[in-house]
């Protein structure tokens, strides 16, 4: 498997039987570029222009390409995808509004991606999401996790590995990045 960071809290996943790419976005929004990537499967964790570019995703060279768009189950060219529904904050989701955390089955690994996740987790939800190797959190705080409730998600999904997205990368301040250091 090969992950690569796009930007923001988007990811091209490729494994053996299909690529993934997670919340693409809007490259003038943030001012960054997206790249031009193709793919199997794309997931938008919600309905926000930072997330749900899917549009600059191409389908695979004689493929297509499937949107996963909310809470479900889903299975694609060997993938499964599972969404649980959450909220980009912590007034379940009054000022936000809806957020999809996705866990995806991908040659054998689990990769969890919290999208815009703006809450702690329920025990609940934790044990609907299950085992997971590899966590995609974002860090950034204000419109999603501060760092602090970052790693209280952290250590209650008690992933193998932790990727920190969501965050201002020209801004990540050295306090940000030792915190994480110690999870």
């Amino acid at each position: 498997m090969e992950i690569t960071y796009l930007g923001h809290a988007s990811f091209r996943i490729k494994g053996k039987t299909a690529v993934v790419v997670t919340d693409p976005f809007d490259p003038v929004m943030l001012g960054m570029k997206f790249p031009h990537v193709d793919a199997d499967i794309v997931t938008v964790s919600h309905n926000h222009a930072d997330h749900n570019m899917a549009n600059l995703v191409a389908a695979p060279v004689g493929g297509s390409k499937k949107v996963i768009t909310g809470p479900g189950e889903y299975e694609i060219k060997g993938v499964s995808v599972l969404g649980f529904p959450t909220f980009h904050d912590d007034k379940n989701g009054e000022l936000r509004g809806k957020n999809t955390v996705y866990v995806i089955y991908l040659d054998g690994y689990a990769l969890c991606h919290l999208g815009d996740l703006g809450h702690t987790l329920s025990e609940e939800t934790i044990n609907q999401i299950g085992d997971v190797d590899i966590l995609f959190v974002p860090v950034g705080g204000f419109f999603t996790l501060d760092v602090e409730k970052a790693i209280e998600v952290v250590h209650s999904i008690e992933p193998k590995v932790i990727i920190p997205m969501h965050f201002k990368v020209a801004g990540l301040s050295a306090d940000l990045a030792s915190k994480l250091a110690s999870v």
